[in-house]
């Protein structure tokens, strides 16, 4: 008889339809059945030794919830018996068109409840205790996860054990992961948390990935990607890596009509085993990643939510740098810029801050500027360097694509049909914050001269379950100084870089913690809290404002 290896993961939702995901433990059939009749079925497709389905549920009722169960070749796996938690249910958006995006990124896996937990409590852990405790209050509409859902580098104790009984863990690459198999162990390790399996099974999620979903720096350079070639077990990581996210978290994210014309889904699912298709897909993203898109959108009601993916997508000529490729930049000006009258939100999702602590932004253009030559080889040298030791590699570090992305929000929110606010949601830094944009002197654009009219915000949280050390949050403090405004002046006149079209200023944070943003939006309001998880297993709200009017 088939089990339920992982989920069920209610990842996509609309008015009238939804997709569940689960892992079984052999092919089989997979079951939906809502409490109002609602349903629907899947057959397993097969990678690497594993069993997956996508089930797509039909017949929802807009502005309801509805339990749900599962069952694989008819006998019911889901709920789990004895559960503690409430039914998990299927959320379709209210009536009064209010919309609940809570967001964050960079999750280490807990430990087991009876373990200490060295990095603090976990958010996501939190934030289910708290639904599951008042089932009646509120809860968002969707949880999106703005990158590092795993750590391919960073494995937790129990998974170096796993591993060391594996492989020999004196081998390169040591105890990170090294396959596809391994892979499967941090999703196992992350999503079978009893707390988080029942949230993911009754919150939607978007994801998208970062870094440390692959390896720590992934993509920084061309020189950096040289040198991951030449490693010897660079490949199968990779590899490893895309095809694993493709299975855990890509096809999750993606609509039944966006499934229904995937050619890769359909061969991988008409494949009895799917695994030798989508390792040549991987492959293809690896040589030419231009021929693969990741972003994708996501409408709720009038919110448009627009994920970009701003690691795979990277052109890396010193030269002609770009956090995204043509393509990928066209694909984001045609989706933000369509049909503005249709929404009233536009949020940006990208695991990196666009708008980043002054003096590390500074930092960023400088060793770009160095990196490219602006100063001889010496210092392109020292710039190469710098970058890969200090994480350098955000927006900020591909000027013309910063550039491209400030004329693209400012011509977004200007003008008849401009949303009441954009707003760039971001992870990755280890702390929250908000900074608002302001344009120096838009003339010269291609778009209409003055400031948008939409609200225009900044707004990184991060870590869901992680640390920084504390060198580090005294310098994110330092970096929003003006004295550091200063020192970031110096180092832009050393590498002639010219000044950014927008300056900015921090009007929130920084927050440094386990935490979570909320953005809570209904017609043209927008309203943030950000709460933060306590020893005591509660989540403390520690800034709850206004964005736009009421």
């Amino acid at each position: 008889m088939a089990g339920l290896s992982l989920g069920p993961l209610l990842r996509y939702a609309d008015g009238s339809s939804a997709t569940v995901w689960v892992e079984a433990s052999r092919p089989c059939t997979a079951e939906v059945r809502c409490a109002d009749g609602a349903g629907g079925t899947a057959r397993t497709f097969q990678v690497a030794g594993h069993h997956y389905a996508l089930v797509p549920v039909e017949g929802l009722t807009a502005g309801t919830s509805t339990p749900y169960d599962v069952f694989l070749d008819g006998a019911h796996v889901w709920p789990l018996p004895d559960s503690s938690f409430p039914p998990s249910m299927i959320h379709t958006p209210d009536a009064d068109g209010t919309v609940r995006v809570a967001f964050g990124s960079c999750r280490w896996a807990a430990p087991a409840a009876d373990s200490h937990d060295p990095v603090g409590p976990d958010a996501l852990d939190t934030l289910a205790s708290r639904i599951a405790g008042e089932p009646e209050s509120e809860r968002p509409d969707v949880l999106v996860l703005l990158g590092d859902q795993v750590y391919a580098d960073e494995v937790s104790e129990a998974t170096r054990r796993w591993l060391s009984a594996r492989r020999d863990l004196s081998e390169p690459p040591g105890s990170e992961v090294a396959d596809y198999e391994e892979y499967t162990r941090l999703y196992y390790e992350s999503w079978l948390d009893p707390e988080i399996r029942w949230l993911l099974s009754t919150v939607p999620s978007c994801m998208i990935f970062d870094d440390h979903d692959v390896i720590d720096d992934w993509n920084t350079s061309a020189a950096w990607v040289a040198d991951m070639r030449d490693t010897p077990w660079w490949r199968e990581r990779l590899l490893s890596g895309l095809m694993s996210y493709w299975v855990y978290q890509h096809l999750g994210n993606l609509s039944p009509a966006e499934l229904a014309d995937d050619p890769l889904y359909s061969a991988v699912r008409d494949a009895p085993d799917g695994t030798d298709e989508l390792r040549a897909f991987a492959s293809r993203a690896d040589a030419d990643p231009a021929s693969v898109r990741w972003s994708y959108r996501r409408d709720f009601g009038r919110v448009r939510l627009l994920m970009v993916d701003s690691r795979a997508a990277r052109v890396l000529d010193e030269q002609h740098r770009a956090m995204l490729d043509p393509g990928e930049a066209d694909w984001l000006r045609t989706e933000a810029l369509t049909d503005r009258a249709s929404y009233d939100h536009l949020l940006i999702g990208t695991s990196l801050p666009w708008l980043l602590p002054h003096l590390v932004h500074d930092a960023e253009a400088w060793d770009a500027a160095l990196s490219r030559g602006e100063r001889g080889a010496r210092w392109a040298r020292f710039g190469e360097k710098l970058r890969r030791a200090a994480d350098l590699e955000h927006w900020a570090a591909f000027p013309e694509t910063f550039e491209q992305l400030a004329d693209l929000i400012a011509e977004v929110g200007t003008g008849d049909g401009a949303p009441a606010s954009v707003l760039v949601l971001s992870g990755d830094v280890h702390h929250a914050y908000v900074a608002e944009p302001k344009w120096r002197d838009r003339q010269g654009t291609s778009g209409p001269a003055g400031p948008p009219d939409s609200r225009i915000l900044q707004l990184t949280c991060s870590p869901v379950h992680n640390s920084i050390p504390s060198y580090m949050r005294v310098g994110f403090r330092f970096g929003w100084s003006a004295v550091a405004r200063g020192l970031g002046r110096r180092l832009t006149r050393h590498g002639r870089c010219p000044d950014p079209s927008v300056k900015w200023r921090k009007t929130g944070g920084p927050w440094f913690g386990n935490q979570l943003m909320t953005l809570t939006l209904r017609g043209r309001s927008a309203r943030l809290r950000l709460e933060q998880a306590r020893p005591d297993g509660t989540l403390r709200t520690v800034e709850d404002s206004p964005l736009t009017p009421s």
